[in-house]
Formats: C-alpha cells, sequence, structure tokens
C-alpha cells in the first residue's frame, strides 16, 4: 500500500486529490497538511511514502518545506512530488535542488498522476516536459565546473549507460540494450549516481547535461 500525505493550502483541492487518491488500487490518504510547517510536522510523524506538495502554501511554502523535510535525517525515506500550478525555471531548479522526486502541473490528467505517485514510490523520479526543458536550459547556460571531473571517473560502459539513463530508459530497458541482466544495469546506474554524486536519476540527467556528456 502507498501511503501519500496531501499538502495544499485549499481544502476544495485536497479533497478532490483524496477522493482520486483512495480510489486507486494500492494508494491511500494518511494525512492532509494546509500550511508548509505541517506538511514537514506530519511527514515527521507519518512517516509518508510520497507526500504530493503544493508550492503556494502559507508560513512556509511547499519548497521549502521540501527541504525541511529531506534535513530532517528522520524523514528522508519519504518522497516528495511537487503539483503545482506554478510551473516556472526557478520553482523547478528549486524543488529538485530541496529534494524533490517529481514536478508536475496541476492539470496533470488523473491517471497520469496516479501513475506518477507509483512511479516516485519505487524510487524513481519524472518531470513534465516544461520542467525537463528547465532543468536542461539551466544545465546548459550554467555548467558545473566539477561535473566534467566526476564524468572523467566513470568507465566506459557506465558512460554508455549514463546516455541511456538520460535518455529516459528504465532498468530493463538498459539491460535489454546492452545484453546485460537487469541486476547488472541496476548495479551499473548506482554506481553512476554514486560517482556523480546525484541523488536520483533526474539529478543524474542534469549531471550528465552539465558535464557536457549530452
Amino acid at each position: 500500500m502507498i501511503r501519500v500525505l496531501l499538502a495544499d493550502d485549499q481544502a476544495l483541492v485536497r479533497g478532490a486529490f483524496a477522493l482520486l487518491v483512495n480510489s486507486a488500487d494500492g494508494m491511500e490518504v494518511v494525512g492532509e497538511a494546509g500550511t508548509g510547517d505541517e506538511a514537514v510536522a506530519l511527514t515527521r510523524d507519518l512517516r509518508p511514502d510520497v507526500v504530493l506538495m503544493d508550492i503556494r502554501m502559507p508560513s512556509t511554502d511547499g519548497i521549502e518545506a521540501t527541504r525541511r523535510i529531506f534535513a530532517d535525517e528522520g524523514a528522508t525515506s519519504s518522497k516528495v512530488l511537487i503539483l503545482t500550478t506554478f510551473e516556472t525555471d526557478v520553482n523547478v531548479l528549486r524543488s529538485l535542488r530541496a529534494g524533490a522526486c517529481g514536478f508536475l502541473p496541476k492539470d496533470t490528467r488523473p491517471d497520469a498522476l496516479l501513475e506518477a505517485i507509483r512511479t516516485v514510490a519505487a524510487g524513481a523520479a519524472l518531470l513534465s516536459p516544461g520542467a525537463t526543458r528547465a532543468v536542461i536550459t539551466r544545465a546548459l547556460s550554467r555548467p558545473d565546473a566539477t561535473a566534467p571531473e566526476r564524468l572523467a571517473s566513470l568507465t566506459a560502459r557506465e558512460r554508455e549507460v549514463l546516455q541511456l539513463v538520460a535518455a529516459g530508459r528504465s532498468n530493463q530497458e538498459i539491460a535489454d540494450e546492452l545484453i546485460v541482466s537487469p541486476l547488472t544495469a541496476k548495479t551499473h546506474v548506482g554506481r553512476i549516481l554514486a560517482k556523480m554524486g546525484a541523488r536520483d536519476r533526474v539529478h543524474l540527467v542534469i549531471a550528465a547535461y552539465e558535464a557536457g556528456l549530452l
């Protein structure tokens, strides 16, 4: 069962999301927060698998709440999926730096939102097309000077795997492409994450662009 915490300052929005999540197989809403401070406290207390986080909230916004959630060692197992009407480049990049695993607009289709929750709960990351463009634009305009050094630590096969990750391939698809086992593909991805200092696949793609590999 995927346990979801809803964080949005509008009760009607929370209610709509609650109906959607609770109607899906294998999901349940375990709590609702109307402010960023409440989202941080409930995440610590309830340990949800996924926090569906709005950005614009009273007292503490969703991005700062996300940062505080991941600064709290006791809550790091939770994943944060940002869902907002404010899909600006600045919000995308601030959210990712704060530790969010995904970023989607609020007009995302219900079935796509449920799939996004499943994806994030499984430990993967995802971005909307608009958010992806923001990440790539930032990476190309402001490259990380240390990224090429980290890229140099990768083996030829690891670079190959990184390019496939950046193309959006799953571990199974990478395994099929390289004719290796899924476990081997997963091991390669894990090593690349460690060497590139990336939190997840989204941050791995950012690092790849900053290093000039893509």
